[in-house]
C-alpha cells in the first residue's frame, strides 16, 4: 500500500519542521553569549525552514491524493491539514520578530551614537 507517509518528503518536513526548529529554539535559548549576526542567520533560517516546509506540504498534499491511504487522506488533504500549516506560519513569525529585534536593535544603538557625536561636536 502507498502512502505519503513513506515518501522522502515526508521525513524532510519532520525533520525541517520538527528537529532543525527545535535545535535552532535551544540554541537561541540556552546559549549565554550570542552575537546579532548569529540571530539574524538563526531567523533566516527559520524563515526559509517555514518556506521548505510549504512547498512539501503541498507536495505530500498532492502525493496524498493519488495514494491509497486513508490515513494520509486524512493528514494533508481533509480540513486537518490546515492545521498543518500554523507550524511553519509560526515559524516564519518568530523568524520576522528575531530579525526585526536585530534591526530595532541596531538602529536605536545608530542613533544614539547619532546623538553623541552631535552633541560632542562643538558649535562655531
Amino acid at each position: 500500500m502507498t502512502t505519503a507517509f513513506y515518501e522522502l518528503e515526508f521525513l524532510i518536513l519532520v525533520f525541517t519542521s520538527l528537529l532543525l526548529p527545535c535545535g535552532i529554539y535551544a540554541l537561541l535559548l540556552f546559549k549565554k553569549t550570542i552575537s546579532h549576526w548569529t540571530v539574524l542567520f538563526l531567523a533566516l533560517v527559520l524563515i526559509a525552514l517555514s518556506g521548505i516546509d510549504l512547498v512539501l506540504l503541498q507536495m505530500l498534499t498532492e502525493k496524498a491524493k493519488v495514494s491509497l491511504s486513508t490515513l494520509d487522506d486524512r493528514f494533508f488533504v481533509t480540513e486537518l491539514s490546515m492545521t498543518l500549516y500554523i507550524l511553519p506560519a509560526v515559524f516564519a513569525g518568530i523568524g520576522i520578530n528575531l530579525v526585526s529585534h536585530v534591526l530595532i536593535r541596531h538602529l536605536n544603538r545608530a542613533e544614539s551614537r547619532f546623538d553623541h557625536d552631535v552633541h560632542e561636536k562643538p558649535t562655531s
